[in-house]
């Protein structure tokens, strides 16, 4: 069926972890016309707080809210001049934000961190998706969870995760009930800068389904949160709850305020907040069940539909209609990726390989890559577990750390980068294996982020599942995803998938499996798994005796 789009433009506005991105994009094909990324001016607070100096402790990520409407400032006017359209052309604009990312605000959506007495206080900002110091209060969660058998555990495959709403609330009451109770709104980022663009609040239902506990319209009860904390009773209904808005409808118009800010038409409609990842299945046009979808960065979160409820352990969540109505959304993810690449590349790599790297004109990365790219698989003799930021899948446990097994004084520095790479694909196939027990099936990867770029982490993971791998062609995946949903809150397409498969950017089967490597993974597979159940499955807790050994330090 042919459909004719409305004609116009639409913008795109991604949120990441370090930085926003503005893509303006036209609606007839989805062709990116320009961008345009603005760089956090703080960051991610993770060892200290602006403010006062003052330490944080481990596993903290916070950030400054201010920075992302840097982004509305900066980002989308220079994605327009650069773009060169009449702005009266723009129809519509939606937004894509990282989750769990939350931030405590006062009635009017005022970040708790911008008032002045609440300045030296690390509780009043933004906690970002990777703030994993709420481990503990997870891990009651589940324990009370699975002890009064609550039914909605198993849509999230038997754990939540400590980067999700309800653990970061309720670290928060437990270590500063002052600010708690100063919180009104305890609200989803993407749910905030859609708010800070339209001046209405509205909460998004994937966030909401997949980090808010939100299963068949009711939240987890009243008697539940007493268990856990008295005070923590009426969490929901006093904070959380708020109407929910369908993904690819319109939130409310573009408020003149942040007309202003953007350069874009007031009153143009504002697409329903939505999750990087989520909305990247519509860039690649991967709606159709057994399509997953993997966007790789700092992290990689992998999603997937299916037109059967299953129960897959060790999941982030599953929800009807999460990435696309008519549809159960699976949500699954591993918290580091190329932040493990990063960490190794700053703290690991001699000063050689970046000489080397610079008179060859490329990145240390991708001097690493070439060099590792000559090698065999299996050569490097290492074995490494890519837990160097906990596991969000299917461990669900953010106190497990890093490994390398197999170093020895001859071990190069692309020795462990290679290693490093095929731990995190080995990664992705513990999920998809996961999914397939559990009878949800998976028979293609389609990636899109950053490290699209690194062929060979491309075709080691087309080896390691034994999939094809399709790639979304756009360097702005998840905001070309986010004009996408514009596009039919603007009502320019009847639905998502009639959006996507006109405006989607996407190329079947770049990577392909080679057979002989393949089955050299297996072998190699089959080791990363025993590593994985002993350390992860409870063989040894040594990683989280070691956790409690560096916090009773730094508390010293």
């Amino acid at each position: 069926m042919t459909t004719t789009a409305r004609p116009g433009l639409v913008v795109g506005i991604d949120y990441g972890t370090l930085s926003g991105r503005a893509v303006v994009v036209r609606v007839e094909d989805g062709a990116e016309l320009s961008s345009a990324v603005y760089e956090y001016p703080h960051g991610v607070l993770d060892r200290t707080l602006p403010s006062t100096g003052a330490v944080l402790p481990p596993g903290w990520a916070l950030q400054v809210p201010s920075d992302y409407i840097g982004v509305l400032k900066h980002a989308v006017p220079a994605a327009l001049a650069a773009a060169g359209v009449d702005v009266a052309d723009i129809i519509g604009v939606g937004t894509d934000f990282t989750a769990c990312t939350m931030v405590p605000t006062l009635a009017d959506g005022t970040p708790l961190c911008e008032l002045d007495r609440f300045a030296g206080r690390p509780h009043a900002y933004v906690k970002l998706w990777r703030h994993h110091a709420a481990q503990p209060q997870a891990d009651r969660i589940n324990a009370l969870a699975q002890e009064r058998s609550e039914a909605w555990l198993r849509r999230y495959g038997g754990l939540i995760s400590s980067e999700w709403e309800f653990a970061k609330a309720l670290q928060l009451l437990e270590e500063d009930p002052e600010l708690y109770a100063e919180t009104r709104h305890w609200v989803e980022a993407a749910d905030w800068i859609v708010w800070q663009l339209t001046g209405r609040y509205v909460r998004n239902a994937c966030s909401a389904g997949y980090k808010g506990i939100l299963q068949d319209g009711a939240y987890p009860s009243r008697e539940f949160l007493a268990e856990l904390n008295p005070g923590f009773a009426g969490f929901a209904e006093e904070k959380l709850d708020h109407p929910l808005g369908a993904l690819g409808t319109p939130a409310g118009r573009l408020s003149a305020r942040a007309a202003a800010w953007t350069g874009l038409p007031a009153g143009i409609p504002v697409a329903v907040g939505n999750v990087d990842a989520h909305v990247t299945a519509a860039a690649g046009d991967a709606l159709e069940p057994g399509r997953m979808v993997a966007i790789m960065g700092t992290s990689t979160c992998h999603v997937l539909n299916s037109d059967e409820l299953r129960e897959v352990p060790g999941m982030c969540g599953v929800v009807d209609g999460g990435i696309v109505s008519g549809r159960w959304g699976y949500e699954a993810g591993q918290s580091g990726v190329g932040d493990i690449f990063g960490h190794f590349v700053r703290t690991s790599v001699p000063p050689e390989y970046f000489e080397q790297a610079q008179r060859q004109g490329i990145s240390v990365h991708e001097h690493l890559s070439r060099l590792a790219a000559s090698q065999r698989v299996g050569e490097h003799g290492l074995l490494a577990l890519d837990w160097h930021s906990g596991n969000r899948s299917v461990l669900v446990d953010h106190e497990l750390s890093g490994m390398v097994v197999g170093q020895t004084l001859v071990t190069r520095p692309e020795d462990t980068y290679r290693a490093l790479l095929e731990a995190t694909a080995f990664g992705t196939r513990t999920i998809i294996t996961a999914f397939r027990q559990a009878g949800v099936p998976v028979t293609e990867l389609v990636v899109a982020g950053g490290l699209l770029k690194n062929t060979l982490l491309m075709q080691i993971y087309a080896d390691v599942l034994r999939l094809p791998l399709s790639v979304v062609d756009s360097a702005n995946g998840p905001a070309l995803g986010s004009a996408i949903h514009a596009a039919v809150a603007a009502d320019a397409y009847p639905d998502v998938p009639t959006a996507a498969a006109a405006m989607g950017r996407v190329r079947r089967a770049v990577y392909r499996p080679v057979e002989a490597d393949a089955d050299a993974y297996d072998e190699l597979f089959g080791e990363y798994t025993r590593l994985h159940d002993y350390f992860g499955r409870g063989g040894d807790k040594v990683m989280h005796r070691l956790r409690n050994i560096q916090r009773a330090a730094v508390a010293r």
